[in-house]
């Protein structure tokens, strides 16, 4: 028996430069899809975080509204307001002695309050995991023209009127966001 070798016959395939050049037409297609794609999936955390932090803001704003105007106004607010029958407003902003956030009595408490990334806390001194990456910072002022400028050696009339209370919202992608608001003395 002889073994003999079968005709040269043509086959059907592709060859290993079309299989080059297809590789690299479809490398150059995917990088101009995910060129195109990149931009529009940051915008769509862009719009979550920053619905976070309004979320944020504004849980931390309804906890200030709710604490007195000054230190030496009524909690309840209404009977004994400071700068009316003798009682003047404290002159100081930020915390009290040795108070925590836990322990804020009045709206000038919270200013200069500031946490990191990372370090958002409640009103109980619990750690926030949802805010994770976020950063706030709280400026108190006072703001007797209700125009968003403030005295910096404030008269009595502005110490007992209104109090500009901002809270500014870092997100991880460090997007800030200024939310604003006023207490006034009733």
């Amino acid at each position: 028996m002889q073994c003999s070798i079968p005709p040269f016959t043509h086959q059907k395939g592709f060859t290993i430069i079309e299989v080059i050049v297809g590789m690299v037409v479809l490398a150059i297609s995917f990088s101009v899809l995910t060129t195109l794609i990149h931009p529009v999936a940051k915008q769509s955390a862009d719009q979550l975080h920053q619905v976070k932090a309004a979320e944020l803001a504004q849980s931390v704003l309804n906890e200030i509204q709710n604490k007195a105007f000054d230190e030496n106004s009524d909690m309840a607010g209404g009977i004994v307001r400071c700068g009316e029958s003798g009682i003047n407003c404290s002159t100081a902003m930020g915390p009290d002695g040795t108070e925590t956030r836990a322990t804020f009595n009045d709206v000038d408490d919270y200013d200069g309050l500031e946490y990191l990334a990372g370090e958002i806390r409640d009103s109980q001194d619990v750690l926030l995991k949802l805010y994770f990456g976020y950063k706030m910072f709280i400026t108190v002022r006072n703001d007797a023209n209700y125009d968003g400028s403030f005295i910096t050696v404030p008269v009595e009339r502005a110490r007992s009127t209104a109090k500009l209370i901002t809270v500014t919202i870092t997100t991880p992608t460090d997007f800030t966001m200024s939310f604003s608001t006023y207490r006034a003395n009733f």
